[in-house]
């Protein structure tokens, strides 16, 4: 059943062309710092009301995607406002579905937000990745808890 979903959201990916479309002037929710700064690490949700949110990192995120009502103000009740969920694929620089990305946990590159987890479209590329910058997991969406995020925020 697992592989079934993953397929299809890898699909849906291919299908659909995701663009980050950000400007000078968008901030990212967690860190408040311009996403434009460095790209390759801009992430974004967007909500059922059509909303978007940037980040500038995937950490960034996932702490948004993990804990949305601590930021309240942005009036996000709950998982199922999220319409769309993307990070940029370190590699080819494209938007991709994060819950279908692979990221690496533990390499020697850092987001504007400090240790990350850098994604990857493709399981080969993030091995890769790995390998070359001493990462020391690669994990799936669903794989990333808070206490990871906590960790990588040097909270723990």
């Amino acid at each position: 059943m697992k592989k079934i979903l993953i397929a299809t959201i890898l699909t849906s990916s291919l299908l659909f062309s995701y663009t980050m479309d950000y400007d000078r002037s968008t901030t990212g929710v967690v860190r408040n710092m311009k996403v434009y700064k460095d790209p390759k690490w801009v992430s974004k949700i967007e909500l059922k009301n059509g909303k978007k949110l940037f980040f500038v990192s995937p950490k960034s995120m996932i702490e948004f995607y993990q804990r949305p009502g601590k930021w309240f103000d942005i009036g996000v009740k709950s998982e199922n406002d999220f319409k769309d969920i993307l990070v940029t694929d370190f590699k080819t620089l494209k938007p991709i579905e994060a819950r279908g990305a692979f990221y690496v946990y533990g390499s020697q590159i850092t987001s504007p937000a400090g240790d990350d987890l850098v994604p990857f479209a493709s399981y080969e590329d993030a091995k890769q990745f790995a390998a070359k910058y001493r990462g020391r997991r690669i994990l799936n969406f669903k794989e990333i808890k808070n206490s990871l995020i906590q960790l990588l925020n040097g909270r723990i």
